[in-house]
């Protein structure tokens, strides 16, 4: 295993965290305040009490999050591939649902790369087990004598019981020492995360204002009765049966 070098890893980061930004605004711009109303419970607002600006701001926050980490994880998982790329002589992998390989200690290691620990319900748990096997068998066709383990790579969190059996989950710092043979890997690689974040954030909240701004004013238009929210035309517009003549 090489070590690498701080330098290469905030090189990285510079040259590519700006596509992180960049979507996250594109996400932003993108939607639509009906859209994002069909998405969710009107019955839980009512319950909160919310009011016109309250309510958009709740929408608009739930949605954001969900995209955000989404589009960090893909960063995440990508800068995993880098970094192994340089210490292990990574590689993508030719089998279906496995994100990276290399050898170490002469094991092959088949690894599929989350962002952190709860990324999954039971049957995506199941396929990758399913991948994990089938790229098992394909390797020991060609080399039967081969060491092959399959790791569930999380780049954040903990699993205390990482053997799962049939794969190994390795989560947060565990992972980064897998692939890094440093056991603070996890925390050097913070600082430069970071980068222009204060200027990006101030960039994006600037849109934010416009975007909250735009939808309050289009929400108390049709879904408002002067300042109060009308529920029934608002339950009606998520909820009600499409009548046969809509389109």
């Amino acid at each position: 295993m090489k070590p690498i070098d701080l330098n290469q890893v905030t090189q990285y980061v510079e040259e590519n965290i700006g596509s992180f930004h960049q979507r996250r605004l594109e996400k932003l711009k993108a939607l639509r305040l009906k859209q994002a109303l069909r998405r969710k419970n009107p019955y839980l607002f009512k319950a909160k009490n919310l009011t016109p600006e309250g309510l958009i701001r709740q929408l608009l926050e739930a949605y954001l999050y969900s995209q955000e980490e989404t589009l960090f994880g893909d960063f995440l998982e990508d800068l995993a591939r880098f970094v192994c790329t340089h210490t292990l002589n990574g590689r993508k992998s030719a089998a279906v649902g496995v994100d990276l390989e290399f050898e170490d200690d002469g094991i092959l290691y088949l690894v599929s790369v989350k962002s952190g620990p709860s990324w999954g319900n039971s049957s995506q748990v199941r396929k990758m087990r399913d991948d994990f096997k089938r790229a098992k068998v394909a390797h020991r066709t060609n080399n039967p004598k081969s060491n092959v383990r399959a790791v569930n790579g999380c780049c954040y969190g903990r699993d205390n019981q990482p053997d799962k059996g049939d794969y190994f989950k390795h989560c947060g710092q565990q992972f980064w020492e897998l692939i890094t043979g440093n056991s603070n890997f996890y925390l050097d690689i913070i600082e430069p995360l970071g980068h222009q974040a204060r200027q990006k954030n101030e960039e994006f909240l600037q849109a934010y204002e416009k975007v909250l701004a735009s939808f309050v004013e289009e929400f108390m238009r049709d879904y408002c009765q002067g300042y109060m929210i009308d529920w029934q035309r608002l339950v009606k517009f998520n909820s009600a049966r499409k009548s046969k003549s809509a389109k």
